[in-house]
Formats: structure tokens, sequence, C-alpha cells
């Protein structure tokens, strides 16, 4: 009798499991559909106004390479990479805040804990004020300088933590030293500089999609999707490191300090690839984790795609108000994002659940 009491408590707790984990997969999957029509609906929106159906027989003319009428350039090869590459960036910088919030157990991290956020600045700054770097005052030099820069943060926070000891605390602390420290030296080049590096500088900074190239969406979405798909596979590791400390996690297998270093750094190259296009943007990769664990929990086997799709959703609606708030005139996206983002962050302070990181 106990046996069959025991296997029928069994399948219950199977039952529920299995319930929760198909209302997480549909959730997700919601999530991607309301990301694709906001898509194509936002990109009808312009000085110009188009119908889907218009960017749908854009689309279909562009594979069949047939791309003549002048309406039809302008969505493929303006709009949509727009689109695109605010998709693309929302994933990577959720993503990536997902991560370090994990690795360093502290629901506040975000991508740019590192660092790594002022690094790129400064070595965008010394391209464009001073000509230092590879290509040198070029728009793909100020990528590749702020790119570079941001990759050496990275392993200075990783090689300093490593020598004392890779702890969450150890990588906050160093990642706000050098934070301080780029953000000084920032701030010391802009001070050197004239009126219009100056203004170069700040334009950089304020974070935008302005421009955006297929080139840039395909090296945007291939380092945020690789690294998307790198981290997916340390979920379980990732799960048991957060719900307890370093000697538990270490006691059921889990290499903590291997799983911190490769998934850090997986987040620092999806971080350091869209914002050396896009400029710093922020609040993505910290509103955007904490949106997805209120609706979907802490299992980061649903929590890393569904947070990729909640910052994707956030950078399309803020990108999309910052074209048509003062159309003409573009808002900056790292300028919209920042207010849309502190109201939303402050409520699910508000209403979170205790205990509901764990």
């Amino acid at each position: 009798m106990q046996k069959k009491e025991v296997k029928q408590d069994i399948d219950q707790l199977l039952s529920v499991y299995n319930a929760g984990a198909r209302k997480k997969c549909l959730i997700i999957l919601s999530g991607l559909v309301l990301m694709l029509i906001l898509g194509l609906w936002f990109t009808t929106v312009g000085e110009n106004h188009v119908g889907i159906l218009d960017v749908l027989r854009a689309i279909r003319h562009w594979i069949a390479g047939d791309l003549s009428v002048t309406q039809e350039k302008v969505i493929v090869l303006l709009r949509l990479p727009r689109i695109v590459l605010a998709i693309f960036a929302g994933v990577g910088l959720s993503a990536a805040g997902v991560v370090m919030q994990s690795i360093t157990r502290n629901p506040m991290a975000s991508p740019f804990t590192g660092g790594i956020s002022n690094a790129a600045a400064f070595g965008a700054s010394i391209s464009i004020v001073f000509g230092i770097g590879i290509l040198p005052g070029t728009e793909l030099g100020t990528v590749i300088n702020a790119f570079l820069l941001s990759l050496l943060c990275a392993v200075l926070v990783y090689v300093v933590s490593l020598k004392v000891g890779m702890t969450p605390e150890t990588i906050v602390l160093v990642g706000i030293a050098l934070s301080y420290l780029f953000s000084a030296a920032t701030s010391t080049i802009e001070f050197f500089a004239n009126e219009h590096q100056l203004a170069a500088v700040v334009q950089w900074a304020f974070g935008s999609l302005n421009g955006a190239r297929w080139s840039q969406v395909l090296v945007v979405g291939g380092f945020s999707l690789a690294s998307l798909l790198v981290i997916y596979c340390f979920a379980p590791a990732l799960n048991i490191m957060i719900s307890g400390d370093d000697q538990v996690a270490r006691s059921l297998g889990v290499k903590v300090t291997l799983v911190r270093c490769v998934t850090g750094l997986l987040s620092v190259l999806a971080t350091a690839a869209v914002i050396s296009f896009t400029g710093v943007i922020g609040f993505v990769g910290l509103a955007g984790p904490h949106m997805a664990r209120m609706l979907i929990g802490s299992d980061h086997r649903y929590l890393l795609p569904f947070s990729a799709v909640c910052g994707a959703l956030l950078m399309l609606v803020a990108d999309t108000l910052g074209r048509v708030i003062l159309a003409p005139v573009m808002i900056p996206v790292g300028i919209v994002i920042s207010f849309l983002g502190v109201p939303i962050f402050l409520n699910l302070i508000v209403t979170r659940k205790k205990g509901y990181f764990k």
C-alpha cells in the first residue's frame, strides 16, 4: 500500500512539474510571436507610413533579388536593419544580464557591472579625439576600439579575480574599480577634445540605432545568438550556483570557477559586440531579466530564452517611441530605455515576491 501511495505522489509531482514546464514554454512562445508581430508593425512606422503587406512584399522581393521600388529599398535597407538590430541588441544585453546576476548572485548586477561600458566609451573616445587605435578616425575604427577595450576590461577583471579567488564579491568590486578608472580616463579625454570631437563622443555615449546596416546586424546577431546558445548549455550549473554558496555547488559537481569564467566572458562578448555598434544602452540588461524572472521563475532553462525575448521587446518599444515622440527628430534609444526602464524596474522592486531571485 505504501509503495502505491509513493508512486501516486511521484506521479502527481511529475504531472504538476510537466504542467508548469508546458506553461513556461507557452509563455516563451507567446513572447516570440509578440516580438515578431511588433517587429513587423514597427517597421511600418516612419515619416512615410507603409502597411504590413508592403513590408512583407518588400521582404519577398528582396529574397527574390527583385528590389527596384524606392519604397521597398527604404523598408529593406533602412527600416528592417534597425528593427532586427534592436532585437539582437536586446537579446544580447538581457541574456548577459541574466548571467551577471547569476554568477555574482546579485539581483542588481547588469552586463555593465564589470565596467565594460566605461571601457568601451574610453576606446571610442581615444579613437574619435586622438585618432589612436585600429583604423583611427573612422566609424569602423571606433567600433573596433570600443570592442577591444571592452574585452581588455573583462580580461583585467577576471585576471585579478582569479588571483585573489573567483568569488562574486571580487568580480563586482574589481568591476566597480575599473569602471571608475575608465570613466575618469574618458572624462580626461573629453576635457581636451574640441567642440566637434566632444559632440561625437557624447553622441556615441547616448546609445542609438541610427544608421543600422545589415553588416552590423550580422555581427551583433552572430555574437548575441552564439553566446546565448553556449550559455544555455550551462543552465543547470547556473541553477545550482544561484541557489546556494560555492561549496554546495562544488559538492554537487559544478566547476564553479570554470562556469563563472566561461559564462561571464561570453556575456562580455555579447555585450561588447552590441555596445560597440550602438553605444551604451543601459537598463535592458537589468530590467529585462527581472521582468522575465517575475513571469517565468528562476530556472535558467526557461529564464535565459525568455529574458532574451523581454530584452528584445524592450528595445523594440523604446526605439520606436524614440522615433515617433518628437518626429522627425529621433531620440536615441539609450535615453528612451532609461525613462522607460526606471518605472518598470521600480514597479518590479515594489511588487516582487520575497525570495523570487532564489
